[in-house]
């Protein structure tokens, strides 16, 4: 199960919270509400509470970012759970976006741009 809550007014940010999980069953869900979100010009997503992520999840995850980045906005990505931020880190997410601990330090990030880069190629 996943549920999605947005909160369109943090510091200028909109903060995307998925709760659940993100799998087979429910990436159509994550990958349309990031869809719905692409406009935003500072984006959050806030994966603390996201107890399993599958490759598609991952996937979904770059096709947001990208989608964001496509139409001149910037994502981060919050995580507090140990062992989702090392597999991100892992699969080198820390490389394409920003990842921090809180939503002040991804807000501090996107105000700075301080992304660790702008594009997303696709093979």
């Amino acid at each position: 199960m996943l549920e999605i809550r947005i909160d369109p007014t943090n510091d200028n940010c909109t903060v995307c919270y998925p709760t659940g999980e993100i799998d087979a069953s429910t990436v159509c869900q994550f990958r349309q509400s990031l869809a719905e979100l692409a406009s935003s010009h500072r984006l959050i997503v806030d994966m603390s509470d996201v107890s399993f992520i599958d490759s598609a999840g991952l996937g979904a995850l770059i096709g947001g970012i990208r989608r964001v980045r496509e139409l001149g906005g910037d994502v981060a990505v919050v995580c507090k759970r140990p062992g989702l931020a090392r597999l991100l880190g892992t699969v080198g997410f820390d490389r394409i976006v920003f990842i921090g601990e809180t939503i002040d330090q991804a807000a501090a990030a996107l105000q700075t741009d301080a992304s660790p880069i702008h594009s997303i190629s696709t093979p």
